[in-house]
């Protein structure tokens, strides 16, 4: 049995998970946005997409655990408003920071086991805007409604792939 005939035999046998749990990342990131009307600032939206999918598309994964959530997207925000602040005088050294930003954060989160990629994208985001109390509140908050969302829904969702 090849690999595509296993995906297909698995999404048949747990179709309504794929349903239900796509759904439930729908809603989760509507509420999210909904509150905290975080959609002027584009790049920290897609880090906090990519977790989403994280949560319910890969639950049991480590990187999906509260440590890697909130401690990866910690990392990236620290590592990107540092960043935000040093090598900014010109277009290769802004450059640099911002890859240096990514690079740092990836590091240290290896380093520190709290492995997220997509908070490599908040690290970023923050390099490249540098530090706001919005951008503050939008990735923690977004982070804690995650992180408390999975654990509560963990035990009932699969990884659907």
């Amino acid at each position: 049995m090849n690999k595509n005939s296993n995906i297909f035999v698995k999404f048949k046998e747990n179709w309504k998970k794929y349903v239900i749990q796509s759904l439930l990342a729908t809603v989760t990131i509507f509420f999210i946005l909904l509150i905290l009307n975080v959609q002027d600032r584009p790049i920290i939206v897609s880090s906090l997409g990519a977790s989403t999918f994280i949560v319910f598309a890969m639950p049991q994964s480590m990187v999906a655990k509260t440590r890697n959530l909130v401690g990866g997207h910690a990392v990236g925000f620290i590592c990107g408003t540092i960043f935000s602040l040093l090598l900014n005088s010109n277009f290769v050294f802004s450059n640099l920071s911002y890859a240096l930003a990514v690079g740092l954060s990836t590091f240290i989160m290896v380093i520190i086991d709290t492995e997220h990629p997509p908070a490599a994208g908040t690290a970023l985001s923050l390099s490249i805007n540098g530090f706001s109390l919005n951008a503050f509140l939008s990735v923690f908050i977004s982070v804690t409604i995650l992180s408390v969302v999975h654990h509560f829904l963990k035990p009932y969702m699969i990884d659907l792939i």
